[in-house]
């Protein structure tokens, strides 16, 4: 019965593995030599990428870099590689590697042209910065992306996968990250990006290649002495582009180890006595790293400072690696109550004069809103007493600016009227609300 199980669960593995039912080899094989050549549509979609792309790392926009990623036909020549490398085609290699020579020696022209003459400097250009240090997560994010890419390539069916493995395994924004090096002259960001591009192409065709042999996609030519060499050759190449990587993704490691490690250390002894840490950084361009520590409050005594000391190797953090700034502490003697309490009653009679004085701006603002307030209901009254064919009285305080006056208070008052009212009565009314008001800007409306 067991045995049967087991027969059973493999042959369900089988199926749901099985990718046969769903490849289009021929397809697959046509779609990667129509797309290699560097001619029509590709030389000006690489144009718009290149443009895109510069754009987007001058402005520091992830969305703009994003577009480039998906517009670029950098994927193209380096998938053909990879498919040639596995289906022995030489003349297809060799067409795919001066496709992509041509294409990446254009790219760097032009975008190193841009940020010469662009006149936009950002001043924490990160989306640069985070192309110029890869490591060995950069290594799996191509291969994977690699293999997917070419899955999706082989499929009958396609889906959206291209679009993905565009924006993961990015080639238009270290090219163009380049060119801002070459630009600058920073040698550090054009090393970087072209290290982080490398890598992203020799493992997208690694992956493209081993898809290929494991898919078993017909042969082109026959295995030579010179296919071997070039498998020796591909292979060191391999390994070379490898271990700066894995040394990268190391330091990545050591890095975030130690960060971790002294913010936990930084949050248990915040207060040290009468000495407070409010601020910290770190220094991860030597070795070991450095803490720097910056106090405010009382200086360290010796005690406090060993204590300090002690705490930080139960975290790992040695005391050599320490660096302390008192800048901001002061020297205190010891403190007696009266003293104390001095200091707390004259704390406390500040706070209270605050209090007061806002107080008296506050009384002062409401003094004068109680002054400048209109007696609205009053006035309705005494309008209606004099002119009963008045229904409904409306009045709105503002201001008026001109070129001759400053500002002046102006009163607006809407009369609704039961019948017309002669002129000169509501001439009457406007020097009546003038006195009235005390105010010098009155304009009385009928309706």
């Amino acid at each position: 019965m067991a045995k049967s199980f087991f027969q059973d669960l493999n042959a369900r593995l089988k199926q749901r593995l099985s990718l046969l039912d769903y490849l289009n080899m021929p397809g697959a094989d046509e779609n990667i030599r129509s797309n290699i050549p560097f001619t029509g549509p590709n030389v000006y979609i690489l144009g718009v990428a290149i443009v895109i792309a510069s754009v987007g790392l001058n402005v520091n926009s992830i969305p703009v870099i994003i577009g480039a990623m998906l517009i670029s036909p950098l994927m193209s020549p380096i998938i053909g590689f990879g498919y040639a490398l596995g289906t022995n085609d030489t003349m297809l290699l060799s067409k795919s590697l001066k496709n992509l020579g041509v294409m990446v020696g254009i790219s760097l022209l032009a975008s190193t042209l841009y940020f010469l003459l662009t006149p936009l400097e950002v001043d924490n250009p990160t989306e640069l910065m985070a192309r110029t240090n890869p490591s060995i997560y950069d290594v799996l994010i191509a291969f994977f992306g690699g293999v997917a890419g070419m899955l999706e390539i082989s499929r009958r069916d396609k889906g959206t996968v291209m679009s993905g493995v565009a924006i993961a395994t990015a080639l238009m924004p270290p090219l163009c990250t380049v060119g801002y090096g070459l630009a600058h002259l920073n040698w550090q960001y054009a090393t970087g990006a072209l290290y982080l591009f490398f890598i992203n192409s020799v493992f997208i065709a690694l992956a493209a290649y081993l898809v290929v042999k494991f898919l078993k996609y017909p042969q082109v030519g026959e295995r030579a002495g010179s296919y071997y060499g070039r498998m020796i050759t591909y292979s060191l190449l391999v390994l070379i582009v490898i271990v700066p990587s894995v040394y990268t993704g190391y330091k990545i490691i050591m890095e975030n180890n130690f960060t971790k490690t002294v913010r936990h250390f930084v949050k248990e002894n915040q207060s040290v006595g009468g000495t407070y840490i409010y601020d910290y950084s770190v220094e991860m361009n030597q070795t070991p790293y450095l803490l720097e520590l910056r106090l405010a409050g009382e200086s360290l005594s010796d005690d406090s400072r060993a204590a300090l000391y002690n705490a930080a190797e139960k975290h790992g953090i040695m005391s050599s690696q320490i660096v302390i700034h008192e800048d901001a502490t002061i020297h205190v003697n010891r403190l007696n109550e009266i003293e104390i309490m001095k200091d707390w009653i004259a704390a406390n009679e500040q706070q209270i004069k605050l209090r007061d004085d806002s107080i008296k701006v506050l009384s002062a603002r409401m003094a004068e809103y109680e002054h400048s307030r209109l007696p609205v209901a009053q006035l309705v009254a005494e309008l209606q007493a004099q002119y009963p064919e008045i229904a409904e009285v409306t009045v709105a305080q503002g201001a008026h600016v001109d070129e001759q006056t400053a500002e002046l208070k102006t009163v607006v008052v809407l009369l609704h009227v039961k019948k017309k009212m002669a002129v000169k009565d509501v001439e009457r009314i406007e020097k009546w609300l003038r006195v009235r008001l005390d105010v010098t800007s009155i304009k009385v409306v009928v309706l």
